[in-house]
Parts: structure tokens; sequence; C-alpha cells
């Protein structure tokens, strides 16, 4: 994706205001080089980071006559309106290591024994997967194939197949998952035991036969 960024000279809370006054959004670009103040138009922006490829993949923005690649890494929203308040992207090339999410497309699942044999119910625990590649093999979304998923399996991050090139992150010794395959309610509810009852207690003697038993 292309956008086009403008050079910006004032800083501060005042010239923002001013800018976001004027349908701009203040922003800053950094890495490879000195950072940069820019802005942009806040409409064109907005529509854009509804799109899935603005997030996770390299865009291409054209600053003062000259074009080069960059990464979103962070935007900020109003609190209640739907504006954007500031945004940050980051300089790359095909050498730059990355350390970034990317969103999860899981395919296949209504060809899997889970949901075509055993009626299941496959959840998606995770939308998004951290990854470590480089920026020229940073992919828009990762591929999860469910073809093969059966009834009460989990797949875990180590469960997760990743193209040739890109690493799944792991923060210490977490394995999260990812996908959980549940059985249909009906068998859930039959194999639930039965709820045991209590025997009724007796009923008390009355008097009548305490008077009996005096005879």
């Amino acid at each position: 994706m292309k956008f086009v960024a403008f050079e910006r000279t004032l800083q501060g809370t005042g010239a923002s205001r001013r800018l976001r006054n004027a349908n701009k959004v203040p922003g800053i670009v950094y890495g490879g080089g000195e950072p940069a103040m820019i802005e942009l138009d806040h409409n064109a922006l907005f529509y854009a980071l509804k799109k899935e490829t603005f997030h996770s993949s390299i865009l291409e923005m054209e600053l003062g006559g000259k074009t080069s690649q960059v990464l979103l890494r962070d935007y900020q929203m109003h609190a209640w309106k739907p504006i954007v308040m500031h945004i940050d992207f980051q300089r790359v090339d095909a050498t730059t290591k990355l350390h970034k999410k990317v969103p999860i497309h899981y395919v296949n699942e209504e060809n899997s024994p889970a949901v075509k044999t055993d009626k299941c119910l496959v959840n998606h625990v995770k939308t998004d997967v951290e990854i470590e590649c480089l920026a020229a093999q940073l992919p828009e979304f990762v591929t999860i194939d469910l073809a093969e998923v059966v009834k009460g399996q989990s797949l875990h991050l180590s469960d997760l197949k990743l193209p040739a090139g890109i690493k799944a992150v792991k923060h210490g010794t977490l394995n999260p998952v990812f996908v959980s395959v549940v059985a249909p309610k009906a068998e859930e509810e039959e194999a639930a035991p039965a709820a045991v009852v209590a025997p009724a207690p007796a009923p008390a003697k009355g008097k009548k036969d305490e008077k009996q038993n005096r005879k």
C-alpha cells in the first residue's frame, strides 16, 4: 500500500490541536536515520486503518518527493470519537529484523473430522500471532490449516506450522492455546452425571402413636 505524508515543522500540543482542527493527523517516522515529523490527511488515514494490510505489511510512504518503506508501529484514537490522534511509523529495509503481530486466517475447519464427522465446535482462541522475521519476509497474515483437527484436540503456539523464515515469538515458557475443539452441546449434556436425589425424610410419629405405645 502507498500513502502520502507531508513534513511537519510545528510541534507541541497547540500545533497538534490546530492540525486536527484542519483534518490532519500528526505523526512521526523513526529508524534508519533522523526521526521525521509528519502529518497525514485524516480521512484517508482513517479508512486505511480499517484495512488489515495496512497493519501487517510493508508500506510505501511518499514524503518530500522521496519514497521509503515503513511499517506501522502504533497509533492513538480519541477516547470516544472516531478520530485518529497520532501515528508512528518505522523505516525498514529488506534486512531489518522485525518482531510483529500479524493476523491469523484459519482455513478448512469445515473439512476436518472434528466438524464433518463429530459435529464439534472449533474455537479460534487467538486472532493474531507475534512473529520474528526479516522485513522482506513479513507476511500480511499467517494461514493456519485446520483440516486435520479432531474432537477434543487443542492447538498450542508450538503446534503452529509457519512459513520458512518466520518464527513464532515465545514469552518464557508460555505455550498459549490458539484453537480448541469442543464436543457438541447435546453430547456434553449426555455425558454429564445424573443428579443424585436424596430420599425424602420419614414422617414424624404423631401423639396418637405415642399413646398407643404407652398402652
